[in-house]
């Protein structure tokens, strides 16, 4: 009776549960794979994509949440039914019976949900047969190609495989086919267009251990345009127009066509930055690249365009001021230097007048004096209202040739360019 009672009282050994004792569990080692020592076992795999949670260009990955089923048949799971019933359990008896290690390949992150029980099911039939089912969020790598970013289209895949069994144990396989995988209708991405799912098979080889199954989840990603097109492509071309502008100003207003220039210039260089914070530091030029310096170069180019111009322009200056005689003396000054003093235009048929030059840069002289001469129509008065009323006629008239090219040729290549551009990409 005492030996009875100790035995009652002996906490050391915990009575199975009533599922282990209907499956058996106690009676077989699961250590073990089913059919140990014969053929590999088939284990069968079917993925239901529930969300694609981002791409990532900078780090090369991207986050999926899935749903993972698992089928295969273990006779040492087989049970009596009347009914013919499967059993359905939760997490709890995962750890007590065998089941296929199968990881993802190049994952950097993965987790199974728990909220708010860990989200795992075992199905068990009558005749062995036995579903496992997971639902995973798992980060991956993709290898990305962003020689043609943003008009690119993404090739990922999410790959599975058996980490210690190679395919003399286990045969791992879609268990529909190609019906194998389905996603849900919903899935949606800001910069990305979902072009299609496929499942698809192929073997790994190992130096050390052998040959393995793999699965292959490929999904083809399409990037959205537009956003480029505002946030870069159009900021782009407004600033190569932009800096045609110059070529419409007068040849002697150096302050209005050196600003634009260089303003045009420092605002693609921002454009420039900006596109570039956001990629991965790639040793190959993209297609925005391309795009981006060409119009840089424009840009670029309408400045060195004026340069040449500005000094063409002083050269021709001083060869007409010599000839007149009007380039010696103390207070001899060109039509270009005079612009650089005060800012005003001087034509080069019109005769300067260097003690008016004076009072017209002392505005404070001028004031003073110009209730005395209000009513005297001197000729400098005249010249200053033909000018105005011709000042179109003027600038027309004082451009140089090569701005009269440039309005032309600069536009026309530029057009030219963007033809080619969109026509080779898209």
């Amino acid at each position: 009776k005492r030996e009875i009672k100790m035995r009652k009282l002996d906490s050391t050994k915990v009575r199975p549960l009533k599922s282990e004792q209907l499956l058996r569990i106690e009676d077989h080692d699961f250590a073990l794979r089913p059919g140990f020592g014969g053929s590999p076992i088939p284990v069968g795999i079917d993925v239901q994509v529930e969300s694609i949670d981002s791409i990532s260009e900078v780090d090369m990955d991207f986050t999926m949440t899935l749903y993972l089923r698992h089928y295969w048949k273990d006779e040492r799971l087989s049970f009596h039914s009347n009914k013919n019933k499967s059993m359905t359990f939760d997490g709890r008896l995962i750890k007590k019976i065998w089941v296929p290690d199968v990881f993802f390949v190049h994952s950097k992150r993965s987790f199974i949900h728990d909220t708010t029980v860990e989200n795992v099911m075992l199905r068990v039939y009558p005749d062995g047969n036995v579903l496992f089912s997971l639902r995973i969020t798992v980060s991956a790598m993709c290898f990305m190609d962003f020689s043609r970013f943003p008009l690119d289209t993404q090739n990922c895949s999410l790959e599975l495989e058996s980490y210690a069994y190679n395919e003399d144990d286990l045969m791992l396989y879609w268990k529909h086919g190609n019906k194998s995988l389905s996603t849900d209708e919903h899935i949606s991405l800001s910069q990305f267009f979902i072009e299609e799912f496929s499942a698809s098979s192929g073997l790994a080889f190992y130096s050390s251990t052998g040959w393995y199954n793999r699965l292959f989840i490929n999904f083809a990603l399409r990037r959205h345009i537009f956003f480029f097109v505002l946030q870069s492509y159009f900021p782009a071309m407004l600033m190569v127009m932009l800096s045609w502008v110059s070529f419409w100003i007068d040849r002697r207003a150096v302050p209005a066509r050196v600003s634009l220039g260089i303003t045009t210039v420092l605002t693609m260089s921002t454009i420039m930055t900006g596109v570039s914070a956001s990629m991965p530091q790639v040793s190959y030029i993209k297609a925005v690249d391309v795009y981006l310096w060409i119009s840089f170069l424009f840009v670029f180019l309408s400045v060195i365009e004026y340069a040449a111009v500005n000094y063409l322009t002083t050269i021709e200056e001083r060869k007409q001021l010599k000839k007149r005689g009007k380039a010696s003396g103390l207070y001899s000054i060109d039509a270009v230097q005079a612009m650089a003093f005060d800012g005003c235009f001087h034509d080069t048929d019109v005769d300067m007048d260097l003690t008016g030059f004076s009072d017209r840069c002392e505005e404070n002289e001028t004031r003073a004096s110009a209730a005395s001469i209000s009513n005297v129509d001197t000729p400098r008065i005249k010249r200053k209202r033909s000018l105005k009323g011709n000042v179109g006629r003027i600038i027309l008239q004082n451009n140089h040739v090569i701005d009269t090219y440039s309005r032309i040729i600069f536009p026309s290549v530029y057009i030219v360019f963007n033809f080619f551009y969109w026509g080779l990409y898209i």
